[in-house]
């Protein structure tokens, strides 16, 4: 059963250097043994895996839920059916949250691996320490977001588009259907925006080229985008059934007005992040570390040595087409939200794997001992990277502080299960997910003088973050007593009329 694990390793030892091969493996083992070392973070951890965890609770998996009576209506839900199928396995806890999002890093990867050996890229491995080593990309193979189900979606569609055009021939039926279901994933993963990263490159190769009616001849167009609304619109118009506006609120304000606006003040669940038109260009840079500065200077140090590009073997021409479309693909996030005012740095992840391709491809073109040298630079560089901030989350303590589960246990450790737990904050995130619900929520310091000041006031635990301290007045405090610290809150108790 080990034979096949212990021949890949032989080949990747082989091919990479014992030390990249070394590297790689404690890369994906590190990032595996995290999933479950620290715990959910505010915002975005908190809020998707408290969504998930409800979706077990109620078994509605059609609408997402973020709180009692209130839908969550900014993204579609097959990130949230895949924590929630994972929790129904496994339990609801960190491990079983994050575990498919891990599983999708390494379906990427092994894509994107085949994708790059199908079109005969010299020294294709090289995809394996690129990709996985790349920040942005193992940060997200830990992490509860939506971004990597979008990735895989997109990847599959812009690689089976490659594939059915350039193919062998008894693949490429094959590669044009599996296009239409990467559009699938994209559509339940993140809406219309992941058919824009894959049809802008694919339609921007197919003019640049020439090849627009090798294009339109290769793909079932017309069959394929008919099953397509068919496979996605049910969810679509059922969420809209059963929580009206839905559609409205989707398509106009989560995209359209998120990016166009900037501040845009619409958003029911958080707030839009306002940044200069352009930044997504220096979240690009910074989510491709180490390579963004490892590969600059091995272009450098190429040329100051006079290393000559390996010839392709008289396939030059269909490998310019080939790096033409791997960088089209990899900056199309780039570019379809250059305009934006709303980014975030995840927005640039559906990009990395062909910008992985891309790069792979030079580094095979280059001397082997140049080649391996960067490889070694990059996995050392991001392994050391990784390191660093697990430490800093689990033995720093920096996931505790950005995370409600400390307080939440300091509340369980009590013995006063009949006493109920609020949080004074405006967002209930992570603290609703390690409460399972319960927790109650006061959301100002208005409704905090309404609690502290009830005339015949029941028990009650107040989680106060420690933020908020300085700000109240002493009066407030009368009558609380301190239980302790944990995590990002104090833990007051306020024992009622009774003395509970």
């Amino acid at each position: 059963m080990l034979t096949p694990v212990v021949r890949a390793w032989r080949v990747a030892r082989l091919s990479l250097g014992g030390g990249v091969a070394g590297l790689l493996v404690v890369l994906a083992l590190l990032r595996l043994a995290s999933l479950g070392a620290y715990p959910l973070m505010d915002t975005t951890e908190g809020r998707y895996g408290e969504i998930a965890r409800r979706m077990v609770e109620s078994g509605d998996w059609i609408t997402p839920w973020i709180a009692d009576g209130v839908p969550f209506w900014g993204k579609p839900p097959l990130s949230f059916w895949l924590s929630a199928g994972s929790m129904r396995v496994f339990g609801i806890d960190e491990f079983a949250v994050r575990l498919p999002y891990f599983l999708m890093a390494v379906a990427i990867v092994l894509l994107a691996f085949d994708w790059a050996r199908r079109t005969g890229m010299r020294r294709a491995i090289y995809v394996l320490p690129v990709l996985g080593s790349t920040v942005l990309f193992w940060v997200s193979a830990g992490a509860v977001m939506t971004d990597m189900v979008l990735c895989l979606g997109v990847l599959l569609s812009t690689r089976s588009f490659w594939l059915a055009l350039h193919g062998l021939s008894e693949d490429r039926r094959r590669e044009s259907w599996l296009f239409f279901v990467g559009l699938w994933i994209s559509a339940l993963a993140k809406g219309p925006v992941g058919w824009v990263l894959v049809l802008l490159p694919l339609g921007a190769w197919s003019l640049w080229t020439g090849n627009v009616r090798l294009a339109w001849r290769a793909m079932p167009w017309l069959r394929g985008g008919l099953l397509l609304l068919a496979a996605v619109a049910p969810w679509y118009l059922l969420a809209e059934w059963k929580t009206p506006g839905f559609l409205s609120y989707f398509f106009v304000g989560e995209h359209w007005s998120r990016f166009v606006v900037a501040g845009w003040q619409g958003d029911r669940y958080g707030s839009a992040h306002a940044f200069p038109r352009g930044t997504i260009w220096l979240f690009g840079l910074i989510a491709s570390l180490p390579w963004s500065i490892v590969l600059p200077w091995v272009v450098w140090r190429a040329r100051r040595q006079g290393r000559s590009v390996a010839q392709q073997h008289g396939r030059e021409s269909a490998q310019r087409s080939f790096g033409l479309y791997l960088l089209m693909c990899g900056m199309a996030s780039c570019v379809v939200f250059t305009a934006a005012g709303n980014t975030l740095w995840t927005y640039v992840l559906p990009g990395l794997p062909p910008m992985a391709l891309w790069a792979a491809r030079y580094l095979g073109s280059l001397d082997a001992r140049l080649a391996r040298r960067a490889l070694l630079a990059g996995t050392l560089a991001s392994t050391t990277l990784l390191g660093a901030g697990l430490t800093a989350l689990t033995l720093g303590g920096r996931a505790d502080s950005e995370s409600a589960k400390a307080v939440v246990q300091l509340h369980a450790a009590q013995r006063r299960p009949d006493v109920p737990l609020a949080f004074m904050q405006a967002h209930m995130l992570s603290a609703s997910f390690y409460s399972s619900g319960r927790a109650l929520q006061i959301p100002d310091v208005r409704q905090l003088a309404t609690v502290l000041g009830e005339p015949s006031p029941a028990p009650l635990f107040i989680a106060v973050p420690l933020s908020v301290l300085p700000r109240l007045p002493p009066l407030y405090m009368h009558g609380l007593r301190t239980v302790g610290d944990a995590g990002a809150y104090r833990l007051f108790l306020r024992e009622g009329v009774s003395g509970g």
